[in-house]
């Protein structure tokens, strides 16, 4: 993905490998994404960072007061997170933005190593994707037998059994969804605002 370069960003050097987790390492809040973009993360080497996705979700987490500023360009614009760190369920830029199912499944163990560590009390899930991701180790696991009791919507919350985080979901922050109405800041706004009554 890192040799099939847009003709705007020609000069650039791609990060071209697997994106890290990023924010603050003290976070109550973790926010798991899909993938890297192929000409956003896959890129600048940082998580929703240099694409349009990244210009929706930061300009709501800086409304929300998760981050320090509404933009994120490159790894050095002095971007900082509040309360909060993103991560991916699938950590490279997989083809046509899908990641296959076996992709996801091969970097679990990088998501599972961050929750053990982090400890969350809540946890953004952006799309069904990641929603999955998510209670797919909760079942691995044996905390939950199925997913079928926790059905994503954008707003949705639910409390898995256990002592793990509060589950919140949005509709992922695509260019496609947001180009087309499906999900505006203000739907973002309503579940943010929600997240953080819940941390307080």
């Amino acid at each position: 993905m890192a040799r099939e370069k847009r003709r705007a960003f020609r000069g650039w050097t791609y990060w071209g490998k697997g994106v890290p987790g990023f924010g603050d390492p003290q976070a109550k809040l973790l926010i798991l994404g899909l993938a890297p973009g192929a000409h956003g993360s896959n890129r600048t080497g940082r998580m929703f960072t240099g694409d349009r996705s990244g210009d929706f979700l930061y300009a709501a987490l800086h409304k929300a007061g998760f981050a320090n500023q509404p933009t994120a360009l490159h790894r050095d614009d002095e971007l900082e997170l509040r309360n909060a760190y993103i991560v991916a369920a699938c950590r490279c830029a997989p083809p046509d933005n899908k990641p296959l199912p076996g992709e996801i499944l091969q970097c679990r163990s990088f998501l599972e190593q961050e929750l053990d560590i982090l400890k969350p009390k809540a946890l953004l899930a952006l799309g069904k994707i990641a929603w999955d991701a998510y209670l797919d180790i909760l079942k691995a696991r044996g905390v939950i037998a199925s997913r079928a009791a926790y059905r994503f919507a954008h707003g949705a919350e639910a409390t898995p059994p256990g002592d793990g985080p509060r589950l919140f979901g949005v509709f992922h922050p695509s260019q496609q969804n947001t180009s087309t109405g499906k999900v505006n800041l203000a739907m973002y706004a309503k579940v943010l605002q929600g997240v953080q009554r819940f941390l307080k």
